[in-house]
């Protein structure tokens, strides 16, 4: 079997094996390429600044990376978010310039839009953080595949809290084109970023 061909298989296979070459043969896609991609929702959700942010009107970078999580979450989302911020730093000023990142908070009930933005930012600077009604977060989540879900009270008086674990990235189309799971590693990340980017994300 050639190498085109074999390309073309791995790439076909992208969402099942969660790697592909992407035709160049330099690079392993530690993501999984999403063919066809995921349509995003342009709902408007709320910046720390309370003006209107939407993920399609206000995401003008080739890469922007979206992450649904909760600032009270005990473990999976402080690891993504600290991943996302280490990626950064291993890409190129100019790479870096082209990546923009979303936080999107799955508890509005406790996560005001200053909340979500303070909480993004602590792991960096330029990190949006957003809030909205659960309705519209719901509603934007559902596209890209995550389901978010607030559960009933707990005896403690708190609450369930459901979120996607995964990364997703979204190219200056509007279309979310991969994904990453939560034990992706900061270097696997800044790599596929790269390589994403290179083929014209």
């Amino acid at each position: 079997m050639d190498r085109r061909r074999a390309a073309g298989l791995l790439l076909g296979l992208a969402l099942l094996t969660g790697c592909a070459d992407g035709g160049t043969g330099s690079h392993q896609m530690t993501g999984t390429l999403l063919e066809p991609p995921f349509e995003v929702n342009g709902a408007a959700l709320v910046d720390g600044s309370q003006s209107p942010y939407s993920l399609v009107e206000d995401t003008d970078d080739p890469l922007t990376l979206v992450f649904f999580g909760y600032t009270h979450c005990p473990d999976i989302c402080g690891t993504v978010m600290s991943t996302m911020a280490s990626a950064m730093t291993r890409l190129s000023e100019e790479d870096r310039s082209d990546v923009g990142v979303v936080f999107v908070t799955t508890d509005p009930q406790r996560d005001t839009p200053a909340v979500s933005a303070d909480y993004a930012t602590n792991f960096d600077p330029g990190f949006v953080g957003v809030s909205g009604d659960l309705d519209t977060i719901s509603e934007v989540a559902r596209p890209l595949g995550i389901a978010v879900e607030q559960g009933d009270k707990l005896p403690s008086g708190g609450y369930d809290v459901t979120h996607g674990t995964q990364i997703i990235a979204v190219d200056a189309d509007d279309q979310g084109i991969a994904y990453w799971s939560e034990a992706v590693s900061s270097a696997q990340l800044a790599a596929d970023i790269e390589h994403l980017l290179s083929e014209g994300a």
